[in-house]
């Protein structure tokens, strides 16, 4: 059965959107990477607008970013101070992306925009990871220990104005998380994606940040550039649908839980070059969607505003009479919905340690 979406004016199989939410969700979990780079592009296929994907993916990633955020916060595996340096240049970064995404949709090129970004960011990624885990099974069939260095200096580490940072025990350029910052809002504010695919790497390889508090700190930066993306949007184009969010959110949430656990027990290289096949194919086909596709006219689905249900006819009004509240609300809402996902699995982790632990003591 499908469901009209008020705000994008699009039908949906709700259906599709949980499973394919979920199974994006299972892969983020799985390896420690954003999935809005395949979800946004799964729901252009759908049928959804590229304008309203980019946006409701991004309040999808504030829930997911804000539920990863609080379970490293309860273990203590984050580093403020260097997550808030690299959220100034977020903050930075998503201004001038939003402005650019303002320029382009200006001129009526904005999907296509967003389908070359996506089609160039997903090849180089699917390559690199690609290469990448042929390489690790490759070294792991012939035993092979690459040795690594433990301290390499590039130029950036060079940088004027150094900062101490305790939890990282790190002493570094402020400019040098700033930029990185700067470069992951601006592509966050175009594309709707989190950016940890460019931050997790950055924050090991640039800024040598411990790895325990890499996936928690990119998920702090990640809920800020995310806010700024999902507020402003909602603000200036009227684009978030809470209908369509709800279920991207229900769907992540508990994909990324199982994609955590399964992490926890299954050996990566392969499915990880599985990914990166998966990636290259959807890229492949939104240059065959872009280029080489005939051009089809959609058919849009025009609803009354008397034939929408209530909650439809709420969530058509609110967002058209009062945007800047519309925005907030989007934000709490996703922000509420990731807590509560955190807690709930801490709550079942806690009863789970308790259950093995009566089952040990019964048997002795």
């Amino acid at each position: 059965m499908d469901v009209f979406l008020p705000i994008a004016q699009v039908f949906i199989n709700p259906i599709e959107i949980l499973l394919l939410s979920a199974l994006v969700g299972v892969l983020s979990g799985l390896f420690g990477v954003g999935g809005g780079f395949l979800m946004t592009p799964f729901l252009i296929f759908l049928g959804i607008p590229p304008a309203y994907a980019v946006a409701n993916e991004a309040n999808n990633i504030l829930a997911t970013s804000v539920s990863g955020s609080t379970t490293h916060w309860l273990k203590n595996t984050l580093d403020y101070k260097m997550g808030f340096m690299i959220v100034i240049g977020g903050s930075i970064g998503t201004a001038l992306g939003i402005y650019t995404f303002s320029y382009f949709k200006g001129i009526g090129k904005i999907d296509t925009v967003i389908s070359l970004a996506y089609m160039y960011i997903l090849a180089i990624i699917g390559t690199l990871m690609l290469v990448e885990s042929l390489g690790e099974i490759d070294k792991a069939k012939k035993n092979v220990v690459e040795k690594k260095k433990l301290h390499v200096h590039y130029w950036i580490h060079g940088l004027p104005l150094r900062m101490r940072f305790p939890k990282s025990k790190l002493y570094e350029s402020v400019f040098t998380p700033i930029v990185i910052g700067l470069f992951v809002g601006f592509i966050a504010a175009i594309m709707g994606i989190g950016g940890a695919f460019i931050l997790v790497p950055a924050m090991i390889y640039i800024i040598k940040m411990p790895t325990k508090l890499v996936p928690g700190t990119s998920l702090f930066v990640t809920i800020f550039v995310s806010v700024i993306v999902t507020f402003l949007h909602s603000f200036n184009y009227g684009s978030i649908d809470l209908m369509l969010v709800v279920m991207l959110v229900v769907g992540s949430i508990i994909g990324v839980q199982v994609g955590q656990k399964l992490g926890e027990s299954i050996e990566s290289s392969g499915l990880k070059a599985l990914l990166a096949i998966l990636l290259l194919i959807v890229g492949v086909a939104i240059a065959y969607d872009t280029f080489f596709a005939e051009e089809i006219q959609s058919k849009v689905f025009k609803a009354v505003t008397t034939d929408l249900n209530f909650f439809s006819q709420f969530i058509l009004e609110f967002s058209n009479d009062m945007p800047f509240f519309y925005g907030l609300f989007s934000i709490m809402f996703a922000v509420l919905l990731g807590v509560a996902a955190a807690f709930v699995r801490k709550f079942l982790s806690i009863l789970r340690k308790k259950y093995l632990s009566n089952l040990l003591t019964k048997k002795s």
